[in-house]
Order: C-alpha cells, then structure tokens, then sequence
C-alpha cells in the first residue's frame, strides 16, 4: 500500500479516530449477492439533510488498471469554502471484484475505504466520482459509501448512468432534474459556461438542493468540482473505462 500524504500542521495519529466505518456486509461476493445487498441497503439511504457550515469537504476517487488488476484509491480533505488542500490519503491494491456496470461499489469501494481509514481528519461532507441514487437500484457507490462512512456524500459523476433530461442552459449554475420512472433522482448540473454538465445526486444524509449548492460551491473554474479533481489526479490515470454506477 502507498502511505498517505499530510500537509504540515495536521495531526500525526495514523488512524482517524473520529471516522468510523460501518462493515455492513462482505464484499467479496456473487454479482446477484451484490445486487440483493443493494436492495436490501437502498431503503436504508436518506434523501434528507443540510451540511450546516461545513469546514472541510472531502473527495473521493480511484483509478483501476484492468491489465495488472490493481486499483488505486485517493481521498483528499481540502477547506471550505476557501478550497485548499490539507490531506491527501493513497491506497493501491488488488481489486477483486469483476467489472460489472451498475456494481462499481463492490469493485472499488473497498479500496476506497482503506483510504478514508487513512484520513486524520473527518469531512463534513464528501463528493464521490460517482452515482449516488441515480442508479437502477437507487444504491450507487456514493450511496453506498454513505452508508458504510457515516457522513453525507453526494455522487457527483462524468457520465449519465440511467434517466432522462433535458438539456440545461449553457451557463454555468444552470441544471435541469435527471428523471427515471417519473422520478427525480438527481440534476444534470452545468458547472462552468459551455462545457458538458457533471450529474449530481443524492448519495446519503443530504437533499438534492443542498448536494446541487455544494457541488457548485465547490467548483473553481473547472468541470470538476475540487475535491473531485485533486482526487483523480491524486489517484492517477487508470487504463481502464467505467460506467459511474
């Protein structure tokens, strides 16, 4: 495993003793396991809350090599609103589980874990590359993670897994509701004037609205929020394609 990285002036304990992570299930399992255990987690997720004058936001993301079968996994602590950067934490291993869309929580959230265990600090709040509730199940990796870290997380992917929308206007703060079955279950999001919308929904602990302002409060010029940019840079470039389920 690569060691965590902390900037000067952070605690210097190894483990956070204020994250606690929840073992909810094994995750070494069979792909209609997986999806039994995401029925069974789904009616578990709140689609309610506010992060009240958050300090710290969180980002997570991994990078997977399919040739060599190895994952690496990042998650960053960085202020808020000022949006510096105060921690980064980097976990490579082996992943186990096979690619299979809609799953991605069992392929790389366990690595995704080991590296929030390896945080000093607790976020209020963290921005996963990923689904949240806008998935099948209604329990993509943001949600999952939600209920595995114990603190709000909203998804917040690169490309549309399930439901429709239309268009939303150009500039940047514009969205329009992502819709499946008659359902909102997440924003098309415009993060920065004339490029491609980022899709945001709930993960775990937070409302729509409030995801859609954080999301946008972190966002510095780039598509890419902050957090979720510093992590996939911190998580290197992987040699494989997913689906953001």
């Amino acid at each position: 495993m690569t060691p965590m990285t902390v900037l000067p002036g952070l605690r210097s304990n190894l483990y956070n003793q204020l994250m606690e992570i929840v073992r909810r299930h094994e995750w070494r399992v069979t792909t209609a396991r997986a999806r039994e255990i995401q029925a069974e987690l789904a009616g578990q997720v709140s689609r309610q809350g506010r992060v009240e004058n958050p300090h710290l936001v969180g980002g997570l993301d991994i990078s997977v090599n399919r040739f060599a079968r190895t994952g690496t996994a990042a998650a960053v602590v960085l202020s808020f609103p000022e949006l510096k950067l105060l921690e980064t934490s980097v976990v490579t291993g082996p992943i186990e589980f096979p690619y299979v869309p809609g799953l991605l929580s069992f392929r790389e959230a366990p690595l995704t874990l080991a590296s929030c265990e390896k945080l000093t600090q607790t976020p209020d709040f963290f921005l996963v590359d990923g689904q949240g509730v806008a998935h099948p199940r209604r329990m993509g990796i943001a949600a999952h993670l939600g209920l595995c870290l114990g603190v709000p997380t909203i998804g917040c992917a690169k490309s549309r897994l399930i439901g429709e929308y239309e268009e939303p206007g150009e500039s940047a703060g514009n969205y329009a509701d992502l819709i499946d079955k008659g359902e909102v279950i997440g924003a098309v999001l415009r993060t920065r004037t004339g490029v491609k919308p980022v899709y945001v929904s709930i993960g775990h602990n937070i409302d729509l609205a409030s995801a859609v302002r954080l999301v946008l409060g972190c966002c510095r010029g780039h598509r890419l929020p902050e957090p979720a940019r510093l992590a996939h840079q911190a998580a290197g470039k992987g040699t494989g394609s997913r689906v953001e389920g």
